[in-house]
């Protein structure tokens, strides 16, 4: 039977880029299922992503032939095959991210297989086991953040795990966990930032008087919540919301904001450019 691959590529522009990929395609036998491309023409930076079946190569064997196109173009590619990236998601108290993730894995439409759940609190641990995920319950607190860190890594050791999904985990990484976290490691937040920092930032809202809420996926880095920007939802609101009408329905973008972040991760739509990234939808 065939299988689905998907090519990602970033390199300079340059003329004969798309003929060079799909020559390379027709010559190993693969069909193109989806293509899609960007040119970056301020950075003058070009980004590919295509979608090909193949009855006759895996994934390995057709890295190792596309190494001489990509050495010829100065390109940064990968060569994923259909399987779903595992997942490791981590929690604090607040579950509506996680129900929303479980909802979406539970109906195959996530993109990614959850494997286990890690939180510094036992409030979310009957939620993850009604669903069959393992919990781990890793304690946080400001005299062991470095062996809580270092249980975190064995765990994603454990589960073979490519992504970490942090679904409202109110705890600050550190920056050589974020570096080792570069690019697989999903992080959400309400917009307000950097606006209305600290406690109740719906209440500042409402004070504010403002007209919309949102919420932004982005990767995590050491620059916190100022990661690369993955997806945004914005839901527009009106005078009658009160505080507690604003935290649901940021809520809501949360937890649609981070689902798309993660799929369209694990279905390898998301390039990295710079402190930006490119987006295939």
């Amino acid at each position: 039977m065939s299988q689905t691959y998907t090519l990602t590529l970033s390199c300079r522009q340059r003329s004969g880029i798309v003929h060079a990929v799909s020559s390379f395609l027709f010559e190993n036998s693969c069909d193109i299922i989806e293509h899609q491309q960007f040119d970056d023409a301020l950075g003058a930076e070009f980004f590919l992503r295509t979608s090909f079946a193949s009855d006759d190569v895996d994934s390995a064997q057709l890295t190792d032939r596309f190494v001489e196109v990509a050495s010829r173009f100065g390109m940064t590619f990968t060569i994923a095959g259909d399987g779903l990236p595992r997942a490791v998601v981590m929690v604090s108290r607040m579950g509506h991210c996680l129900n929303d993730l479980i909802f979406r894995w539970r109906g195959r439409i996530l993109g990614a297989e959850l494997v286990a759940v890690i939180s510094n609190h036992e409030n979310l641990r009957p939620m993850a086991e009604a669903a069959g995920l393992p919990f781990l319950h890793v304690p946080v607190d400001p005299t062991n953040k470095g062996q809580a860190e270092a249980r975190l890594f064995e765990i994603i050791d454990e589960f073979d795990a490519d992504l970490v999904v942090l679904a409202r985990y109110m705890q600050i990484l550190s920056d050589d966990a974020c570096r080792k976290l570069h690019g697989r490691a999903i992080n959400i937040h309400h917009s307000f930032l950097p606006g209305f920092k600290g406690a109740k930032p719906y209440h500042q809202a409402f004070d504010r008087g403002v007209k919309q809420v949102g919420a932004t996926a982005h990767y995590v880095t050491p620059d916190l919540d100022e990661g690369p920007i993955i997806e945004q939802e914005v839901i527009r609101i009106d005078h009658s919301y009160d505080p507690q009408r604003l935290a649901t329905v940021g809520q809501d973008a949360e937890a649609l904001a981070l689902s798309r972040a993660v799929r369209w991760h694990c279905e390898n739509r998301v390039l990295l450019h710079g402190h930006r990234t490119v987006v295939f939808k």
